[in-house]
């Protein structure tokens, strides 16, 4: 059963749990059983038997594992951010949410990567609560990717709806589409950035950044 509890977000202020669309799996709707043929398909493919006892629940597994996998297309990034909070001492000075963990797909091969997020923005007037900027990088992440892409995404989303002095989106993450295939990098990182206004514009801006994350821990493992 879901957890009532209320929770509250950063302004003390009921905030409304959503349960994340994965839930919604249905294994005998028929987009579920087209897609679990689908699966059985590729089983057989590989070279493998199907109907073997170990194998005959993997196209249903497979296929909830997708649905979670990929919630990403059924919510609306923009959505998390339509409430956002004017009484803070006129506060106009750095917010950065770093360190979030990024469990993603590539869209070109379909396996993970994995790494973390770092998001700031600069507030003109309105801020967000920390949880929402969390929930855009969510969205996007539950989508087929390519980092770059998932890092203008949501940079670009920030932007456009909260209208900031500035928006900053760095993304680290380890692609397996490179560790165990192709090129077999297992310890190689991709870094990807995106910037708006003022660490974009603003080289002080944009070095008190990537400052405030280099003291935390901005090397990887």
């Amino acid at each position: 059963m879901a957890d009532s509890t209320p929770k509250h977000d950063e302004a003390g202020d009921p905030e409304v749990i959503e349960p994340r669309p994965y839930t919604e799996f249905d294994p005998d709707s028929p987009e579920s059983r087209e897609a679990m043929s689908h699966v059985k398909a590729l089983l057989g493919f590989v070279g493998d038997d199907p109907a073997r006892e170990g194998l005959i629940d993997t196209p249903k597994r497979v296929v909830k594992a997708m649905n979670e996998h990929f919630w990403g297309y059924r919510a609306d990034p923009k959505e998390p951010l339509k409430r956002t909070f004017t009484e803070v001492e006129n506060y106009d000075e750095l917010v950065l949410l770093q360190d979030m963990e990024i469990h993603s797909h590539c869209e070109h091969h379909m396996v993970p990567f994995v790494g973390k997020a770092h998001v700031a923005y600069i507030p003109d007037g309105r801020v967000v609560g920390l949880s929402k900027l969390a929930r855009v990088v969510e969205i996007f992440s539950k989508r087929l990717q390519v980092q770059e892409k998932l890092t203008a995404q949501i940079a670009n989303t920030i932007q456009e709806e909260l209208n900031p002095q500035g928006v900053a989106v760095i993304i680290q993450a380890r692609h397996f589409c490179m560790c165990y295939r192709g090129v077999r990098q297992s310890r190689a990182w991709t870094t990807t950035s995106k910037l708006h206004g003022v660490f974009l514009e603003d080289s002080a801006a944009r070095m008190e950044l990537l400052t405030l994350i280099g003291s935390s821990n901005f090397g990887l493992d």
